[in-house]
């Protein structure tokens, strides 16, 4: 097994990684959502040419996650679009054309007002991120990191069931945009002022 890679600076970020509670809602691969179940929220697994993903670190309070959010009236019920514009927010990312992986199904609709809903779940090419900015809906300034999605699972602590949607996510990257299927294992922190991944 190789050693995975990373600096000082990012071992005391990754000291201080919390987990939420996982929610259980149920991974439904590859599924269209059903007609009549509402579409509230979309989030991606944006991939580098080398296989890695990035994810988001709140540095208040070391939550992870991935880049992606609510669907807002802009996005007219479009996940691919909302997913677009909540990367651009949060990590100033720019991404390829999204590709749905399937959803997870929220029964007790803790993003919809109580009500069920659907929360998808697509895969995408990072092409670019921009010089780091505060997310104008929260505030949160987050730490960007690339990392395998292994090891993403772990630190989103989704278990299990976020191996499966994982695999899903590399299956899918692998046959559309020609990544490796086994990641690079370096642990990188994009820097502040951006960077521009090759196509």
């Amino acid at each position: 097994m190789s050693r995975i890679e990373y600096s000082a600076e990012i071992a005391e970020l990754l000291g201080r990684v919390r987990r939420r509670p996982t929610a259980g809602w149920p991974w439904r691969p590859g599924e269209p959502v059903p007609e009549g179940l509402p579409v509230k929220q979309s989030w991606g697994w944006l991939f580098v040419p080398d296989g890695r993903v990035l994810t988001l670190v709140n540095p208040k309070d070391g939550v992870v996650s991935l880049p992606g959010g609510s669907l807002e009236p802009e996005d007219e019920g479009d996940p691919g679009a909302a997913l677009a514009r909540e990367a651009g927010e949060e990590a100033q990312a720019v991404i390829g054309p999204p590709y749905y992986l399937g959803y997870l199904y929220d029964r007790v609709g803790s993003a919809n007002g109580g009500h069920e809903c659907a929360r998808v779940r697509m895969a995408a090419a990072l092409h670019a991120v921009g010089p780091t900015a505060p997310d104008p809906a929260s505030g949160r300034h987050y730490r960007r990191l690339l990392v395998a999605p292994g090891l993403a699972v772990e630190l989103l602590g989704w278990g299990a069931p976020g191996l499966r949607q994982a695999r899903a996510a590399v299956t899918t990257a692998v046959v559309r945009l020609g990544v490796p299927a086994a990641a690079n294992e370096t642990i990188e922190e994009l820097p502040p002022g951006g960077s521009v991944f090759p196509r």
